[in-house]
């Protein structure tokens, strides 16, 4: 299982990164303080709430197994490693992916 976590944090990663890459080619002429662009960060950062809401209230498969509390647990851990690496979104998916397993295992 360990090793499908870490297979699906990189696919995932991967698939970040490169929609990333292609907003930074396509977005070469859009300025940082214009409305499209803000748009465009409130949209990503919804949909992002709304994924980690989902996982947390209504998880599917293995992660329904997981109790309530250890998934709360991990997301407020990692939301505060959120802000503290600068609103990188890597280390916490890391991190959570980590301490989620550490925490279904132990607790």
């Amino acid at each position: 299982m360990s090793s499908n976590i870490f297979l699906i944090i990189l696919v995932t990663s991967a698939a970040t990164f490169l929609s990333r890459f292609l907003g930074v080619v396509s977005a070469q002429n859009i300025k940082e303080t214009s409305k499209i662009f803000r748009w465009f960060n409130c949209l990503a950062y919804s949909t992002l709430a709304a994924l980690i809401a989902r996982i947390v209230i209504f998880p599917s498969g293995l992660l329904s197994e997981v109790d309530y509390f250890v998934r709360v647990i991990v997301v407020a851990l990692s939301i505060g490693l959120f802000y503290i690496t600068k609103k990188n979104l890597v280390y916490p998916t890391i991190f959570s992916a980590i301490m989620l397993s550490l925490f279904n295992t132990y607790l």
